[in-house]
């Protein structure tokens, strides 16, 4: 935690400032001063836009910025930071606890109260607070005591509270397109005292996948490479070459926001539902590649084999089953086998929805006649004095019967003759048909329901 307007604090500032600015990182080096500096989010930030009118006016209200990796979340509430006469107060929600939010606001209570001086409060990470945290940060930021600044890369309306949501405006910031790109390239081959063409420029732009920091670091490298091919001489130009970004994009780690967690997972689910091998193998290699948990893929996998396939090969479930158990029985990375496996099984695999179907209408009507009571002779027997009430008289114990005395009553007299699940034309499922033809009630043998839900009663 950081808090701004103190001389100590504002000496080692200065310090650490000064040391960034000669070896940090570059995009370090390069973090914005000021919004004219800021590249990319002109739809934010140009002169007259929303935000920008709220920050020189320092108008500022509880607000969150929404975005993913690389687009200058931080670097944007630093700039806030000064450009605000209110105390700047920064937190991590990876580290911060209710105990330190409580601090925070005591303080900021405390600074109102003797100096009259606001406190705008920066929590990076703020997807990372549980519900519990939220509600306390709530509670300053409904008091007004404190301006509430979050940054986050998951969608908010999933990972924060509707009531912190609705006190804080949300901003949305975009991934840097082309042009931003190649502007910070040529910022960060300035830094680096390197060249590059116009082409190379552009690849490193590509390269990059919107994300700022990642052009940076990829950009460093390569200058270091160009450097190290020119002899390090001081004061000389490097010129960076396709070969030096392409050598050097070699050692970025592939990655997604978390907000496109959701997107990509549902590119995933979509194309093997759809019957596509070939897509859902290039997704689920985007996703592991991004470090995604091979557990929620695993966990996907099981559901759609009964959500998208179900009885038109019962065999799916068996193996995404088998597949989510690899995860944690063999490992990754040799894991991605098996669930590669399941994709192109699940994938090539008929289709049918007709459980999912099914189950819906059951629960339907299940919720419709919650007190429907259990048929008689259905009813548990077993214990003494159950014959007194009459439980379990009447009832066709099917290994016993002919076959053309199976047919009894299971449902209540409420949802009697309701049929659920009608099999479909793909798969097992004809063959599912043909038997329970031959052992549903003769009522649905002769047509009299029909299937893919609650029948006419």
């Amino acid at each position: 935690m950081s808090v701004g307007h103190s001389p100590a604090d504002d000496l080692f500032s200065a310090a650490a400032t000064r040391s960034l600015a000669s070896g940090g990182p570059l995009a370090a080096r390069m973090r914005p001063r000021s919004l004219d500096e800021m590249v990319g989010q002109a739809h934010l930030l140009r002169p007259g836009a929303p935000l920008r009118v709220l920050i020189d006016t320092d108008r500022l209200s509880s607000a969150i910025l929404w975005g993913s990796p690389g687009t200058g979340k931080t670097s944007l509430a630093r700039i806030m930071a000064r450009t605000t006469r209110s105390v700047f107060v920064a937190m991590s929600a990876v580290s911060a606890g209710v105990r330190e939010v409580r601090e925070v606001l005591d303080e900021a209570k405390r600074r109102l109260g003797e100096h009259g001086e606001r406190t705008v409060l920066f929590l990076d990470e703020v997807h990372r607070f549980n519900r519990a945290q939220q509600d306390v940060l709530l509670e300053g930021v409904e008091d007004g005591l404190v301006i509430f600044v979050g940054a986050t890369t998951e969608n908010p309306f999933f990972a924060l509270n509707a009531p912190l949501m609705s006190r804080s405006s949300l901003w949305r910031l975009e991934p840097l397109g082309m042009e931003d790109l190649a502007e910070l390239a040529r910022r960060g081959l300035k830094e680096e005292n390197a060249t590059a063409d116009a082409d190379v420029i552009e690849t490193i732009a590509a390269s990059a996948g919107g994300d700022g920091r990642a052009l940076l670091t990829t950009l460093e490298t390569a200058a270091r490479l160009a450097h190290q091919r020119a002899g390090y001489d001081e004061g000389s130009l490097a010129h960076v070459e396709r070969s030096d970004v392409e050598q050097a994009a070699k050692t970025a780690i592939p990655r997604y926001g978390a907000d496109e967690h959701y997107d990509i997972a549902s590119a995933f689910i979509k194309s093997i539902r759809g019957s596509d091998p070939d897509a859902g193998l290039y997704w689920l290699a985007r996703m592991l590649n991004a470090g995604e948990d091979p557990r929620f893929v695993a966990r996907r996998l099981v559901i759609l084999s009964s959500e998208d396939i179900g009885m038109a090969d019962s065999n799916a479930l068996v193996v995404a089953e088998a597949a989510a158990r690899s995860v944690d029985l063999v490992g990754m990375p040799e894991a991605a086998l098996n669930l590669a496996h399941a994709v192109v099984h699940l994938a090539c695999a008929p289709k049918s929805n007709r459980v999912t179907m099914a189950l819906a209408a059951a629960t339907a009507d299940a919720t419709r006649s919650a007190n429907a009571r259990v048929p008689v002779h259905l009813r548990d027997a077993h214990y003494k004095g159950a014959r007194v009430l009459s439980h379990g008289q009447g009832y066709i114990y099917p290994h016993d019967a002919d076959a053309g005395d199976r047919v009894q009553v299971y449902l209540p007299e409420e949802v009697a003759g309701a049929v659920y699940y009608e099999p479909g034309p793909h798969g097992r499922e004809p063959q599912v048909r043909s038997r329970l033809e031959a052992s549903r009630p003769e009522r649905v043998r002769r047509g009299e329901f029909t299937g893919g839900g609650s029948a006419s009663r």
